[in-house]
């Protein structure tokens, strides 16, 4: 007579923990996801405005004008316009829009993101690496 195997397999409580698990990592893509799209759209605004040919021209109260209008437009409601920096450095102009989102997650737990590839100098399509504030004087 032989002795029958055990049987192996994962318990109900194996499963429970990784359907948590699952269910938390689903809900955090959920509320990052919106903040995430909306970055893009900003990011794709002032790469647009930074490469318009009379933007090298205008002055910074326009070139903010301008940004505020487009995000209106859009619905940009998690970047103030106010919060842009437009300024000038050695004859070249910049745009820095680098902000962050807290969101909560839940109880005490947030999720802090971070768009610091905002940084255009006027003309150039390819965004620059964040400046210290030292660096903007």
């Amino acid at each position: 007579m032989r002795a029958g195997k055990s049987q192996a397999g994962m318990s109900l409580l194996g499963m429970l923990c990784i359907l948590a698990m699952l269910g938390f990592f689903a809900m955090c893509i959920i509320r990052m996801l919106p903040p995430y799209l909306e970055y893009l759209s900003v990011k794709d605004i002032i790469s647009r405005i930074a490469m318009e040919p009379d933007t090298a021209t205008d002055s910074a109260s326009d070139i903010r004008r301008k940004i505020a209008n487009i995000f209106n437009t859009n619905q940009i409601y998690l970047l103030d316009p106010k919060d842009v920096e437009v300024f000038s450095k050695r004859g070249h102009t910049y745009i820095d829009a680098n902000y962050e989102v807290r969101l909560p997650v839940m109880w005490r737990i947030d999720s802090v993101l971070k768009f610091d590839d905002l940084l255009y100098e006027v003309g150039n399509p390819v965004p620059l690496p964040p400046m210290s504030p030292e660096d903007k004087q």
